[in-house]
C-alpha cells in the first residue's frame, strides 16, 4: 500500500469519524458539509472528493458507529468473564455521562433522527446496534441464561433510557447511578457457584 493510499483512507476516516460526532452535536439536519470538514481539518472542497452528498457522509457516520462498536467489542472480549464484560460495557457508558448529558447516546439520538426519514438509512444504523446487541445477548447466554435475548434488550434498553434522560435533565449523576444499578443487576444474574 502506498502512502497515499494511507493518507488518503485515513482523510475519509477523519471525515466519517467527524461526521459522526458533528452529526451527534448538531443533527443530521442542521449539519453543513463545511461544518464536517472544519472538524475533520479538511478543506471543505476537499470533502467533495471522498463524499460527493450529505447522506453520503451520514452513510460514513453510520459505519464510523460501527467501527468504534467492534472496537468496544474486540477490547470487552479480552476480558474473561461474560458478566466481568457487561459491568465494563456499563462502565464504558457511564464514562460517558457528560456526554450524554449534552448530547445524548451517539447511536440513539442518530436512531431517532433517521427513522423521520425514508431513505432507508435508519436500517443501517439498525444493523449497527443490533451487532450490539447480540454481543449482549451472546454474554448473557454465556452465563447460561435461556431468557439472554430478554436481558440483552432489558440492558440496552436501559442504556438509552438513562441516556435519554440524562440528556433531557442535562444530569450525569442520573447515569452515574443506573449505571451502579445496572452493574448490581448483572451481579444478580450470574449463577451460584
Amino acid at each position: 500500500m502506498t502512502d497515499s493510499v494511507v493518507r488518503a483512507s485515513g482523510k475519509r476516516e477523519r471525515l466519517s469519524d467527524a461526521a459522526a460526532k458533528v452529526f451527534h452535536e448538531q443533527g443530521v439536519e442542521k449539519t453543513t458539509i463545511a461544518d464536517i470538514a472544519r472538524a475533520a481539518d479538511v478543506p471543505v472542497g476537499n470533502v467533495y472528493y471522498y463524499f460527493k452528498t450529505k447522506d453520503q457522509l451520514v452513510q460514513a457516520a453510520i459505519g464510523a458507529h460501527a467501527r468504534t462498536a467492534q472496537e468496544i467489542i474486540t477490547v470487552l472480549d479480552r476480558i474473561d468473564a461474560p458478566a466481568s464484560r457487561l459491568k465494563a460495557l456499563v462502565r464504558g457508558w457511564v464514562e460517558q455521562r457528560d456526554v450524554a448529558a449534552r448530547f445524548g447516546c451517539p447511536s440513539g439520538t442518530l436512531a431517532t433522527e433517521l427513522d423521520k426519514r425514508a431513505d432507508g438509512l435508519d436500517r443501517e444504523l439498525a444493523d449497527v446496534m443490533r451487532g450490539l446487541l447480540e454481543w449482549i445477548d451472546a454474554q448473557f447466554a454465556a452465563m447460561g441464561r435461556s431468557d439472554s435475548r430478554e436481558l440483552a434488550v432489558a440492558l440496552l434498553a436501559a442504556y438509552q433510557g438513562i441516556s435519554l434522560l440524562t440528556n433531557t435533565f442535562r444530569d450525569p449523576a442520573m447515569m452515574a447511578a443506573e449505571g451502579a444499578r445496572l452493574e448490581r443487576w448483572i451481579d444478580s444474574l450470574v449463577p451460584a457457584t
